[in-house]
């Protein structure tokens, strides 16, 4: 009776691994107290993703905030989180990574400020 439940429970092996971007804080923010980095995770084989930011290795839970999975046309996923920060930590030069794990494939991309050319 449930011989073909595991088949539908699978997830598919070959599945690419999510591709990340990170959108640096926008100049109009880099005069405030606080910024925001946003992570653009595409290619999703799949909706449910587990997606953590890391300051200078360090994982943090404050001041992060993701989104809901999306359904794109070709049938993959999208979905975004934000990190907000002190300004003086981007200011530091400190090392931020968006890491997102789909289908137990990890992906990891890092920014830091001597990163982005004004």
């Amino acid at each position: 009776l449930f011989a073909d439940v595991d088949d539908d429970l699978c997830l598919d092996a070959a599945a690419a691994a999510p591709v990340l971007n990170i959108l640096r804080p926008s100049r109009e923010e880099l005069s405030s107290s606080k910024v925001t980095l946003v992570c653009l995770i595409n290619h999703m084989s799949g909706a449910l993703a587990d997606v953590r930011w890391l300051v200078n290795g360090n994982s943090v839970t404050e001041g992060v905030f993701t989104g809901s999975a999306e359904q794109q046309p070709d049938k993959k996923f999208k979905m975004s989180s934000s990190l907000t920060i002190e300004r003086s930590e981007w200011d530091k030069d400190t090392q931020l990574t968006c890491e997102a794990t789909v289908a137990s494939k990890t992906t990891s991309k890092s920014i830091k400020k001597s990163d982005c050319s004004d």
